[in-house]
């Protein structure tokens, strides 16, 4: 059912628990692929800039946040991409899902409460209400 799976992570505990329902799902299957998109945001990006010395070293620092999900696929031996976008996290991520065909978005949820949900929107809030394929947030 599953082949093609987007998993939107950022190296966080959240994520690296959806890349391993990710697997879970396409384990198994020969041409299943896990795309990982992992999405800057203007402070992130501004911030890498100030402490880093360069574009390679600002490159493999945002490879570092995502070694463990990488190490986990490679492990299953699933085939993945890895995609580098940047904007702001929802809206970014809510886009590109619908500008390609995936049979499922993964992503984790960070459990913010009901108020900051309502204050200042989720990601994984955002992406439920706006992917037209299937979504599944990861606890």
């Amino acid at each position: 059912m599953f082949q093609r799976i987007l998993l939107a992570a950022d190296g966080s505990e959240h994520s690296l628990r959806a890349a391993e329902k990710a697997i879970a799902l396409v384990k198994g299957k020969k041409d299943a692929i896990i795309e990982i998109i992992y999405v800057v945001d203007g402070a992130t990006s501004k911030a890498d800039v100030l402490h880093n010395r360069g574009s390679i070293e600002i490159a493999n620092k945002r490879k570092e946040r995502l070694k463990g999900i990488v190490e986990k696929i490679e492990i299953a031996r699933i085939k993945y991409e890895i995609k580098t976008l940047h904007g702001d996290p929802g809206p970014t991520v809510v886009d590109y899902a619908n500008e390609h065909e995936f049979d499922c978005v993964l992503l984790g949820s960070r459990g913010l409460n009901r108020l900051q949900s309502m204050v200042l929107g989720s990601v994984s809030h955002k992406v439920a209400k706006r992917v037209k394929s299937p979504v599944m947030i990861i606890k």
